[in-house]
């Protein structure tokens, strides 16, 4: 680590170094320590639904093959060819019984298993000189599926998927089960950014003090039902497991009232009833507190939002759900990968006017997306100068200078974790230590593998 050690002491008080946020060095060890071992959303199993569907994804330079196989399982294989390492497939996604490598030929099937090898007899003797038989494109050192959603980690000792995410699985389901069928996802639409992948996780982790601000004039357009965007402070900040975010307080009434206020029909209303827990159902329904911005460590974040959508009703109000994925490209550039997702059950009418409201809001050319860009781009490019190596960045707020919080945590908050009101930077301080922390491990050490059988 060398002079990492003092960055991350300065982190986890809560004085970021600014240079964070475009740095050579500490990208490089990112790739290695947190992207190498940490659990990173893939795909969705609604992309790939039915046998031979595949998407082509990235863990940063390493590319998968995210596949339904020929008997229904869903598998990451590493897209490489097993002979000089050509990328095996070459389109983003589509539907195929076999990959074959258009560099010698060599073929897999869609469960990665090698079976096609040109001239085997005369270039290599047959099994003698290469076994064929056995060989595989190489598998994700792990994999793990929850409510469809697909993670790879490249670590082959991560602890199971379910764990890693810990108590943020309570949240996970209120975005992805709102049924007992789950969610589909539209997408991804993709662009790149000129911005450190870490400022929009932390963004999407809690940073509701930015609204009033960034976003005013979509408030004041009345985009919204809210009048006043200071109205984010009303809001409860939470972390649990390995992710937080935020929820916004919804106005007194019954349950189903608050859903209904959100936008939604009374039959998906019902099948919410039926499918979230005691817990869940309270958190809406008795403490008025329903999620929007939330962000997984490192790099999932997901939004849930509800305009006012023209074209309906006296424009009328209709939730959306995203989901997104800071795809590193380097120090000072992310790609990001965005995704509508809506129930399954959803009335077809639901689903045009919500996709509707996510493209107005958080697609390519969405009016908060434009917002916050340009702060994301201004302060990776900033953060590239000498100066930037000078300055520590304030990121205490929600705390006194002996540590303790300006306000205390909600003593009677139906979900799990920790959960503040008001504004405070508790969930960026909580990513910022994750990243600290896994700076600070060394990365996993698979040993090699060997292929066709040589000695």
């Amino acid at each position: 680590m060398g002079d990492q050690t003092a960055v991350l002491e300065d982190v986890r008080r809560g004085m970021v170094p600014a240079h964070i946020y475009n740095d050579d060095e500490i990208f490089a060890l990112e790739r290695e320590r947190v992207f190498g071992r940490s659990w990173v959303f893939v795909a969705h199993e609604s992309e790939i639904p039915r046998p031979g569907d595949y998407v082509v994804r990235r863990v940063v330079e390493d590319s998968f093959i995210v596949s339904r196989d020929e008997s229904g399982v869903v598998r990451a294989m590493f897209n490489m060819c097993l002979h000089r390492g050509m990328q095996v497939c070459r389109a983003e996604m589509g539907n195929a019984s076999h990959f074959r490598c258009p560099y010698h030929g060599w073929s897999y099937r869609n469960d990665g298993r090698l079976v096609g090898l040109p001239f085997h007899g005369e270039a290599y003797g047959g099994e003698e000189g290469f076994r064929r038989k056995g060989q595989t494109l190489l598998p994700a050192p792990s994999l793990g599926v929850y409510n469809g959603l697909v993670f790879v980690s490249l670590d082959p000792d991560a602890p199971p998927l379910r764990e890693y995410l810990g108590d943020f699985a309570f949240y996970l389901d209120l975005y992805t089960q709102q049924s007992l069928e789950g969610i589909e996802l539209v997408g991804p639409q993709r662009w790149r950014v000129k911005a450190n992948w870490k400022i929009g996780a932390e963004n999407f982790a809690g940073d509701s003090y930015h609204t009033p601000h960034t976003h005013s004039s979509v408030v004041e357009i009345g985009l919204f039902r809210e009048p006043k965007a200071s109205k984010r402070k009303e809001g409860a900040l939470y972390w649990a497991g390995s992710g937080g975010g935020t929820t916004y307080k919804l106005p007194p009434g019954t349950l189903d009232e608050r859903l209904r206020y959100v936008g939604y029909p009374d039959e998906m209303i019902t099948r919410m009833r039926a499918t979230w827990s005691d817990a869940q159902l309270r958190m809406v329904g008795d403490d008025g507190f329903m999620v929007s911005a939330a962000s997984v460590f490192p790099n999932l974040s997901l939004v849930h939002n509800w305009p006012k959508v023209t074209g309906g009703e006296d424009d009328e109000v209709v939730p959306f759900i995203s989901l997104r994925q800071w795809q590193p490209v380097s120090a000072d550039e992310t790609e990001v990968l965005s995704w509508f997702a809506v129930d399954r059950n959803a009335p077809e009418r639901f689903k045009e006017l919500s996709y509707k409201a996510y493209l107005m809001c958080f697609g390519s050319t969405g009016m908060f997306e434009q917002d916050d860009v340009e702060n994301w781009v201004s302060i990776t490019s900033t953060a590239a100068g000498s100066m930037a190596r000078r300055l520590r960045l304030n990121n205490r707020m929600g705390l006194l200078a002996d540590d303790k919080p300006v306000s205390p945590p909600l003593a009677h908050f139906s979900g799990p974790g920790v959960a503040y009101v008001g504004f405070g930077e508790y969930n960026q301080r909580a990513m910022l230590r994750a990243w600290a922390d896994a700076l600070e491990t060394p990365p996993p050490e698979p040993g090699p593998v060997d292929l066709g059988g040589v000695t």
